[in-house]
């Protein structure tokens, strides 16, 4: 028994200097030193996961925090440019108007940014509380839905909306629920060729929403990427969102004890949002 401890800890040994992968065998089989080579082979497994998911968690912040200067300097090189323009003197009525107005449209950009970014750190953090109570579906996703009517016809989209008619009680934070179909449909109406479909549906215990649009682009792609912190598929339309809204979303779901999935099916992309009936 001591020859076989001394065995093990030379493999140990090995495996804790990297001159090996190869996990604890024994040659003497012993009930309890079985048990301390199976206890010991465990905890080499959940090291090697710990650090993968630290290499995944630092990958993730240093793509995040580039995105991010990226997304940041853009728009403040363009404010800089057109602040410099108007200094120099040489503009006419209008071409001052106009640089203001690209300046206020860039300063927009930044403050959604820098709100996406924050209200995103406020939700994941432990403190964040939700006001779950009954909400009726049916009647909350028109409502929402009125105030994107000019943003589907500035990009000449028909949205075909089906709506269950009976009642669809959920438990949910009202403020929550309008932010994730806020976002799922702003993120529908930059990406969409072609019409959306809007399906709010019971199955069985579950009420569903379903928001679905033509997404070609997405074929191959991992699906679960989009809820990465600023990651954008359609890296041609970088600048237009903060690349946040996805994340936010789900965030809020899992706050919510619901799930938010994204499927691939005929090219078409479906996000679909999953609460209990109340």
């Amino acid at each position: 028994m001591k020859r076989e401890i001394r065995r093990i800890a030379s493999q140990l040994r090995q495996y804790n200097n990297f001159e090996t992968e190869k996990k604890i065998d024994l040659s003497f089989i012993e009930k309890d030193i079985e048990a301390l080579a199976v206890e010991i082979n465990r905890q080499s497994d959940l090291i090697v996961q710990a650090n993968a998911e630290k290499r995944r968690t630092e990958d993730e912040l240093r793509q995040a925090v580039a995105n991010i200067s990226h997304d940041l300097r853009t728009p403040l090189t363009s404010v800089f440019g057109y602040i410099q323009l108007l200094e120099s003197g040489g503009l006419t009525p209008q071409e001052q108007r106009e640089s203001i107005a690209v300046i206020k449209n860039r300063i927009k950009r930044l403050q959604a940014l820098l709100n996406d970014f924050f209200e995103l750190s406020v939700i994941e953090s432990v403190d964040y509380r939700m006001r779950l109570e009954r909400l009726d579906m049916s009647r909350l996703l028109p409502e929402i839905l009125i105030g994107y009517y000019d943003r589907f016809n500035e990009r000449q989209l028909s949205p075909n909306i089906q709506i269950v008619e009976e009642e669809t009680i959920i438990i949910a934070d009202e403020r929550a629920v309008r932010r994730v179909v806020e976002n799922l449909i702003l993120n529908s109406i930059r990406h969409a060729k072609g019409d959306t479909v809007i399906r709010l549906e019971k199955r069985g215990i579950a009420t569903i929403l379903t928001i679905c649009n033509e997404a070609r682009h997405l074929a191959g792609i991992n699906l679960d990427l989009l809820f990465n912190r600023f990651y954008m598929a359609d890296q041609t339309r970088a600048g237009i969102g903060s690349g946040l809204g996805l994340s936010i979303a789900r965030s809020l779901m899992l706050r919510m004890n619901g799930k938010l999935t994204a499927e691939l099916i005929d090219d078409h992309l479906h996000m679909k949002c999953e609460w209990k009936s109340g």
